[in-house]
């Protein structure tokens, strides 16, 4: 599975084929600009496909909660998915995952947040 890797100033961003592992730098606070900015790459990269974004949480930084609002208005974004073996990051999670109106994983492997964006997608195909 080929991989195309694009570098921002707040975090890397993975592209591979049915989703996008996002790495956030450490120290950073997420609001609407900065989710904008990935969620327009994302659909650069993906154009009209559906796709999931993961979140690979091995930094320290913040989320703003309200971003969950324009995320869920993504029509191509059908899942969000969180990794952390951080027990903080999990925590926040599942705060964050009251304002996501889509499914939202929250995991402690990349490899099961994988299999979840790929069976999410097979189930989306399928109806």
């Amino acid at each position: 599975m080929n991989k195309k890797l694009l570098q921002l100033p707040f975090c890397d961003l993975e592209f591979y084929e049915n989703y996008v592992i996002g790495i956030i730098k450490d120290g950073i606070t997420i609001s609407e600009n900065e989710t904008d900015i990935v969620t327009g790459a994302a659909n650069l990269f993906f154009k009209k496909q559906p796709f999931v974004y993961i979140s690979k949480r091995i930094n320290s930084y913040s989320v703003n909660p309200v971003i969950y609002n324009s995320l869920s208005k993504n029509r191509n974004m059908v899942g969000f998915a969180v990794v952390s073996d951080n027990y903080s990051s999990l925590t926040s999670a599942e705060v964050e995952k009251l304002f996501y109106k889509r499914p939202f994983g929250i995991f402690n492997a990349l490899e099961e947040a994988k299999k979840w964006a790929n069976d999410l997608l097979n189930s989306q195909c399928r109806d």
